[in-house]
């Protein structure tokens, strides 16, 4: 992986390039699978034909996904009780709703699940629920 925005190699995932300070798919002067030098408004890079990411992509949250999918739905089918999982995710307002109605009488828990399991849940700042272990 390479910095978008000073194109230096990096180890890992980051959140910050140690190079020039900035989180490492927020530029877009560099390929971040070859490191080459792009252009701001291309979606693929010339060389190597990677999907250039944007900046807004990269915001992943630091909880769990599987902590998430767990808490959705073994309380809710196992003791009835829905919304757990809101609460681990910070939506406190959310977690008492789904409480109150059963989970939409299990329906609002149900597609919870689904976007648990696909990684397409959100987290109370609105970062992706996208690594399975924290």
């Amino acid at each position: 992986m390479f910095c978008r925005n000073c194109g230096k190699e990096l180890t890992g995932t980051p959140e910050i390039c140690l190079g020039c300070g900035a989180k490492p798919l927020a530029g877009n002067s560099f390929c971040h699978a070859c490191g080459a030098p792009t252009n701001s408004l291309a979606e693929i890079c010339i060389k190597c034909g990677a999907r250039l990411a944007k900046a807004a992509a990269v915001n992943i949250s630091p909880k769990s996904r599987l902590a998430t999918t767990l808490l959705c739905i073994l309380p809710a089918y196992i003791v009835c009780i829905h919304g757990i999982h809101r609460f681990y995710l910070g939506k406190i307002g959310t977690g008492i709703a789904m409480l109150l109605t059963l989970g939409g009488l299990g329906i609002w828990t149900l597609i919870d699940f689904i976007f648990a399991v696909s990684g397409n849940m959100k987290d109370k700042e609105g970062n992706l629920i996208k690594n399975w272990q924290s």
